[in-house]
């Protein structure tokens, strides 16, 4: 029997996680979470936070949708576009100057 995409990335070493910051840009944004992350936990790798993260991609969120449960129905269901642990963090626009980074990272 063919394992579940679920149980194929949690044999793997992956955990999710999602983390808010701020700047001017959504590229500021993102270096100051990776920057924090990895003085948090640092930089050996398979923290399972934003450190294991290179580059991110942008999100909208529908109108109708609250941007965290938005974050999360895609990590549940696996959303090429953030499911890769060694791939792209998503990224949502909270504010003019606040971000969402969420992903699966290895662990």
């Amino acid at each position: 029997m063919e394992p579940s995409t679920s149980e194929s990335i949690l044999k793997m070493g992956a955990t999710t996680f999602m983390t808010r910051s701020v700047g001017s840009s959504a590229k500021e944004a993102f270096k100051k979470a990776v920057t924090a992350a990895r003085e948090d936990h640092g930089d050996d790798g398979y923290t399972g936070t934003i450190a294991e993260k290179e580059s991110f991609v942008m999100i909208d969120v529908p109108s109708d949708v609250e941007p965290h449960a938005y974050a999360e129905e895609l990590l549940d269901e696996f959303d090429a576009r953030v499911y890769e642990k060694w791939g792209p963090a998503g990224c949502i626009r909270l504010s003019q100057d606040q971000f969402l980074f969420f992903g699966w990272a290895s662990s």
